[in-house]
């Protein structure tokens, strides 16, 4: 069971070809496929490893902007260590679970996790770009 919502950013890619995951902290949890107004706070960064091959896959962390236990937190060093630990314990033994090894290797803060974003935003529109083009020679 996750912790709180876990999901992702549309329109953006990460450095494993998919969209950027995102853990959002928030009162209750929310609906299956529905998009949330959040505030990023931070970054967790990872390596994922499977079957040899490491990867970065990043996990940025949100809260939602209508929690109300949350409302406190604008910046990961705002987080408790001990959900933070519970939150990093989480993502290694989910991985675990399903054959890879999950490392983290830094945290960073709010600045850090919107560079993420637009970065993310920025790969998803290069590659987009490129598959237009591909389209347009056959």
């Amino acid at each position: 069971m996750f912790p709180f919502d876990f999901g992702f950013v549309p329109q953006t890619l990460g450095g494993d070809g998919d969209p950027l995951d995102v853990m959002v902290l928030m009162d209750e949890p929310a609906h299956v496929g529905c998009l949330l107004d959040v505030r990023l706070v931070g970054i967790i960064g990872a390596e994922q490893t499977e079957d040899g091959k490491t990867e970065t896959n990043d996990r940025l962390l949100a809260v939602s902007i209508h929690s109300y236990a949350h409302e406190h937190i604008h910046d990961i060093d705002e987080v408790s260590k001990t959900l933070l630990s519970q939150l990093e314990g989480f993502f290694v033994s989910y991985n675990k679970q399903r054959g890879k090894r999950f490392k983290v290797t830094s945290l960073g803060g709010p600045k850090k996790a919107v560079r993420q974003v637009k970065e993310g935003m920025r790969e998803f529109e290069r590659r987009n770009e490129e598959e237009k083009q591909k389209a347009k020679k056959k």
